[in-house]
């Protein structure tokens, strides 16, 4: 028989989604919501699975949840890195009805997931892909999470990339760092994507220096978070362009050098750092580190006006609020 992987305990992740939209919903909600999964437990069809993660909007809207401290802490207990900031309350319904599609042959399983994908509007294809981190046979929805980078919405490129630990854990190193170099084009925040620094390799920073020279000579901004992954992999050649933002970048960019600089073991990195103590004293009065510089350039952006801005476009974002 076979063994079948399980990134979290689906009995426990079934509680833990239902008691949360338990708290935020009204019983004739609720009693809906009861009446689906008793059909899919008791008579499991893949039309009757369909028809409830369709008609889920019927009945619950996409505000957001309130989540506590408990709830959050519960959900890293629950699985590690498992974040629901972003989740609304609609897509908690999707994903709760989602863990209760049979798993045990896998051919079937992946058909059916398939068919949600494909049918799927942008909110439904949105809360799948967020569903990811808890659905069983992690190895079998690794080709899935890496069509999601290539989204051409960021709606639903969030979805997989940002503050969903899955990702990490199970993409092999050319899609990683695909979705890594897809966030820094479109202006993603960096450092919401979990494990990003322990992901980080010698081909990603070797690619994100070229993407910052081919910015640089169309005239365009280079995100200061682009620089997360040049100091442990920073070559001597490459200390040009670190140099050139600590004589002409603005102050995020030069916090970002002297970052990358006290990342590198490089003793010329240490030499550069030491021609530029003022911004250097800055940075540790601050107690700078990737994650405050990466809230930081959030703060300086607007208001994205809409989620379905083209993620493959290269239309800047500098001032909207990712």
């Amino acid at each position: 028989m076979e063994n079948v992987t399980f990134q979290v305990d689906l009995d426990q992740a079934k509680a833990f989604l239902l008691k949360i939209i338990a708290s935020s919903s009204e019983e004739k909600k609720l009693n809906w919501l009861s009446g689906q999964v008793q059909k899919l437990e008791e008579n499991y069809s893949e039309r009757s699975l369909f028809l409830a993660f369709s008609s889920a909007s019927r009945f619950f809207e996409k505000h957001p949840v309130a989540l506590d401290k408990s709830t959050i802490a519960e959900a890293d207990k629950l699985r590690a890195g498992f974040k629901l900031y972003s989740w609304n309350l609609l897509e908690i319904v999707r994903v709760y009805i989602s863990l209760f599609i049979p798993y045990e042959d896998k051919k079937n399983y992946i058909s059916t997931l398939d068919k949600l994908f494909e049918t799927g509007d942008v909110a439904e294809v949105t809360a799948l892909y967020k569903a990811i981190p808890l659905w069983p046979r992690p190895q079998a929805h690794t080709k899935r999470a890496a069509e999601g980078v290539r989204t051409n919405m960021t709606i639903v490129l969030d979805a997989i990339a940002v503050e969903n630990p899955f990702p990490a854990e199970y993409l092999d190193e050319i899609a990683w760092n695909q979705l890594l170099l897809k966030s820094i084009f479109t202006e993603r925040s960096i450092f919401k994507i979990i494990g990003a620094d322990q992901r980080a390799n010698q081909k990603l920073a070797n690619t994100l220096f070229d993407f910052a020279h081919e910015r640089w000579a169309a005239g365009r901004y280079v995100i200061p978070e682009l620089w997360r992954f040049a100091g442990k992999f920073l070559q001597p050649a490459q200390l040009k362009d670190i140099k050139k933002l600590l004589k002409e970048g603005n102050e995020l960019e030069q916090e970002a050098a002297i970052l990358v600089c006290e990342d590198s073991n490089l003793p010329e990195a240490a030499d550069l750092k030491a021609k530029y103590p003022k911004i250097a004293k800055s940075v540790k009065a601050k107690n700078l580190d990737w994650d405050q510089l990466g809230k930081n350039y959030l703060k300086t952006l607007g208001q994205l006006p809409s989620g379905y801005q083209q993620a493959g476009s290269g239309v800047s974002t500098k001032h909207t609020n990712l």
